[in-house]
């Protein structure tokens, strides 16, 4: 079904690989739509409760958007490009799921900006990260500009993105961009182990989170206060609480149904 990625099932869990090695996984018009073709996938599948996001081979995550395929863009090209990258990421942002990115090598410009779109990011002792675009003319393009000082601060967003250096995965860690640092070889065994851990959690609650802290980021205090109230007295009307709270008087293990 697709050419440029693999869509991989495990109990409960995605694993979504970005296939194109000799390219390093750069991301071009095609890669897009079959990304965002898997998360709609992903999307429909209740059965899913997590995903995690990774390269293939062993240099890279993402090396960024394909360049051989923006050279020749016009202005207007560049903007539909720009764009369909920007929908395809705020698809994974938004999915209803937690998205764990396991960064297993080069993070650059797009592969960054994927990166960012993720709700944690783990990577590997090899991993560099960077949004290089203004050594090629250009700006990022895929939500770079906006969720990297989101989630580093604005300093340390402006210098990344006017410099244009990349930076290796501790200096990542040290600024918050990376969650945790494993070996190489330990990377997706650790991707899967955190991703279980969620899994094991009230899906529905797991969700309400995600929700609340992505939408509260977007607005003032008192109203993502307002919208954390919502979503804590929304879980009173499924049977996960009812459950959560029953085992834990009880004494013994939660048997989430997500519902």
């Amino acid at each position: 079904m697709y050419s440029n990625i693999i869509l991989e099932r495990e109990p409960n869990l995605a694993i979504l690989i970005i296939n194109r090695p000799q390219a390093m996984n750069a991301l071009n018009y095609d890669t897009l739509q079959e990304i965002k073709a898997a998360v709609l996938q992903i999307n429909a599948d209740n059965n899913i409760k997590a995903l995690i996001i990774t390269g293939a081979g062993e240099k890279a995550f993402v090396a960024g958007a394909d360049i051989a395929y923006m050279e020749n863009l016009t202005a207007i090209q560049g903007r539909e490009f720009g764009a369909l990258g920007q929908a395809v990421f705020s698809a994974v942002e938004n999915l209803s799921i937690p998205v764990i990115a396991a960064v297993n090598g080069f993070a650059l410009g797009g592969g960054c900006e994927l990166a960012l779109s993720c709700d944690i990011r783990l990577a590997s002792e090899k991993a560099r990260f960077g949004q290089p675009e203004v050594g090629l003319g250009i700006t990022p393009g895929f939500g770079g500009t906006q969720r990297l000082a989101r989630l580093i601060g604005a300093g340390p967003a402006k210098e990344l993105i006017y410099t244009g250096i990349n930076i290796d995965v501790n200096e990542a860690y040290r600024l918050g961009l990376v969650n945790h640092i494993y070996p190489a070889d330990a990377l997706m065994d650790e991707a899967r182990k955190l991703a279980q851990k969620i899994i094991s959690n009230a899906p529905l609650a797991v969700s309400l989170c995600k929700s609340a802290i992505n939408k509260g980021l977007q607005t003032d205090i008192d109203t993502a206060m307002a919208i954390e109230a919502d979503v804590f007295g929304l879980c009173f009307s499924t049977n996960d609480q009812k459950e959560g709270m029953n085992a834990f008087l009880n004494k013994r293990k939660a048997e989430f149904k997500g519902n």
